[in-house]
C-alpha cells in the first residue's frame, strides 16, 4: 500500500478550479478549502483538510502556494 499524497507543488500557477479537481482526484478523502490569498483562516493542523490559496486579483485565479494536507 502506498503513502497518500500530502502536497501538490505541480498545481502552483494553475487556476484554482483545476487545482481542486486534481487534488480531489488524488485524495477524495480530504476536504478542500479554496481561500483568497490574504484571508485570515483559523490556525491548526487538520489531516483531513487541504487549503488552496489563490490570487483573486488575477482573472485566472492562479494558485499561489503549494497546497498541503493540514
Amino acid at each position: 500500500m502506498s503513502t497518500p499524497k500530502t502536497s501538490w507543488p505541480e498545481v502552483v500557477g494553475w487556476p484554482a478550479s483545476a487545482a481542486v479537481t486534481q487534488i480531489n482526484s488524488d485524495r477524495p478523502d480530504v476536504a478542500i478549502e479554496v481561500v483568497q490569498a490574504g484571508t485570515n483562516v483559523a490556525p491548526g493542523y487538520n489531516a483531513s483538510r487541504v487549503r488552496v490559496y489563490f490570487d483573486a486579483g488575477d482573472a485566472t485565479g492562479p494558485v499561489l502556494y503549494t497546497p498541503v494536507v493540514g
